[in-house]
């Protein structure tokens, strides 16, 4: 899974921030985006798209990862300006702010020299890329796909305690039926995508 990054690095790049989003696509909640830069030759066993794996896998590589990672950032956007400028542009704008929180481990910026994109493309001067289903064939991608995914679903528990009724620990915003049949009862909560909700309320 490392083609695309050493093909890069042949190019004469150093730092390759690699960027993923997950939640792009629920009914409530902020759609969040990982932007990650990995050493140039580790390949960590077991990481893929964070949708093929189990929920204990991805927890066990969450750690992994970040123990590894130069630097990671991560972005998110809530439902009030999901619903404002859309989720397209929503899910750019996190991506846009990962890249711009990218830190190392003492803390420091870092600026990554070129970007490689899950089928997107952000407003920035660096250089970027953006692959289609790069989760499936950039290591870099799969790994931003598992952070952004473990930090969303830590963050669905704490909306489940705060929102009840919706079981969003386990739904985790998506639009399964127990979902949409609780927000018909209760309606729509503070965390809730009302621009989604029009086929539903």
């Amino acid at each position: 899974m490392l083609e695309i990054e050493n093909h890069i690095y042949a190019s004469g790049y150093k730092y390759i921030a690699c960027i993923d989003e997950v939640g792009r696509g629920c009914l409530a909640g902020d759609v969040v985006a990982c932007a990650i830069i990995m050493p140039k030759d580790l390949v960590i066993d077991g990481v893929k798209d964070s949708k093929k794996l189990s929920e204990k896998k991805r927890e066990f590589l969450y750690d992994k990862i970040l123990n590894n990672a130069i630097a990671y950032g991560v972005g998110q956007v809530n439902s009030q300006m999901i619903d404002n400028i859309n989720i397209k542009e929503s899910t750019r704008l996190a991506m846009r702010m990962a890249v711009d929180n990218l830190k190392d481990k003492e803390g420091n910026q870092v600026i990554p020299d070129f970007i490689l994109i899950d089928a997107e493309e952000i407003d920035t001067q660096i250089p970027q890329e953006g692959i289609i289903k790069g989760d499936e064939k950039s290591h870099g991608i799969a790994c931003a796909s598992i952070i952004a995914k473990v930090y969303r679903d830590r963050l669905c528990l704490e909306w489940d305690k705060e929102y009840e009724g919706y079981n969003l620990k386990k739904n985790k915003g998506y639009g399964t039926k127990e979902h949409r049949e609780a927000i018909q009862l209760l309606g729509a909560s503070l965390i809730h995508r009302i621009t989604f909700l029009r086929n539903i309320l």
